[in-house]
């Protein structure tokens, strides 16, 4: 959500999704930073925004605004702050001391991933800190640094998201697939979430409410799903008691790493009985 956008930001409290990242970077002009910066200040010290997680993506660490929008917004009802265009592990690390020293100790770091270079340094990105939590593919300034035509299938891109969803699971991180600027294309936008599934990603960034529905849809789980994830722990559950090492779910066969996923799903809608 533009922070400079008062009546997107009201929408905001009324939307069905998981999370809010308020933009003070690229969907800001650069007339307006300062009154986005004070707006959305305001806005949240109102509040009203209620489970959502919220973050405030700042300017990127070079811009002239960076450390002011830092320093607004640390000590608000926030939880995490989003870098930009992070290159390096050294960025990462003069973003959380930039955090840190402006008393936001107590808050996580999301790092967006959007240029050949924070590709090239996914790993030394990600291995630098646990307080980085998320990593936010920025796939449409990466597709323009790669010099890349649209594309559906996103083929030029492949590498790039593979490496970093690799680097997020071998640190244990979550990671979140970039936007699909065409909103209005809701067939399009539906197979690059299938495809987002397919490559590991545990969920979609959005530029549009009209695109809240199908990525929901797409990347949550349904009331069977979770039926069945706790008749697959019943069965191995019941399976361990018996001292066997394997079970058999629906035809299939199930191990642990079965098991582990299926606590997963359950964990991420608050299932106490996992």
């Amino acid at each position: 959500m533009p922070a400079s956008n008062l009546r997107a930001l009201n929408k905001a409290r009324s939307l069905g999704c998981d999370g809010i990242i308020f933009d003070l970077e690229d969907a800001v002009g650069v007339n307006s930073k300062s009154l986005a910066r004070d707006q959305l200040t305001e806005e949240l010290r109102r509040g009203g925004y209620g489970q959502r997680e919220r973050i405030v993506r700042v300017n990127e660490l070079n811009s002239e605004w960076c450390e002011a929008d830092v320093e607004a917004v640390v000590g608000l009802d926030i939880h995490a702050v989003l870098f930009p265009k992070v290159n390096s592990a050294t960025e990462l690390r003069t973003a959380i001391n930039m955090v840190d020293a402006a008393g936001g100790k107590h808050l996580a770091i999301w790092a967006m991933l959007e240029t050949p270079g924070a590709i090239l340094n996914a790993v030394a990105i990600v291995a630098e800190s646990t307080r980085l939590e998320v990593l936010v593919m920025g796939t449409a300034d990466l597709a323009a640094a790669l010099r890349l035509q649209d594309s559906l299938d996103r083929t030029g891109l492949q590498i790039a998201l593979q490496t970093c969803v690799l680097a997020a699971r071998a640190y244990g991180r979550e990671i979140l697939d970039g936007v699909h600027i065409d909103f209005k294309n809701l067939s399009a936008f539906a197979s690059v979430c299938q495809q987002g599934i397919q490559l590991g990603f545990d969920g979609k960034t959005l530029i549009h409410p009209t695109q809240i529905e199908q990525a929901n849809k797409i990347f949550g789980a349904s009331e069977t799903d979770l039926q069945e994830a706790r008749a697959l722990i019943s069965v191995w559950n019941a399976a361990q008691q018996k001292g066997e090492g394997v079970a058999v779910y629906a035809g299939r066969l199930i191990e642990i790493l079965h098991v582990r996923e299926a606590q997963r799903l359950l964990a991420c809608y608050a299932e106490t009985n996992a």
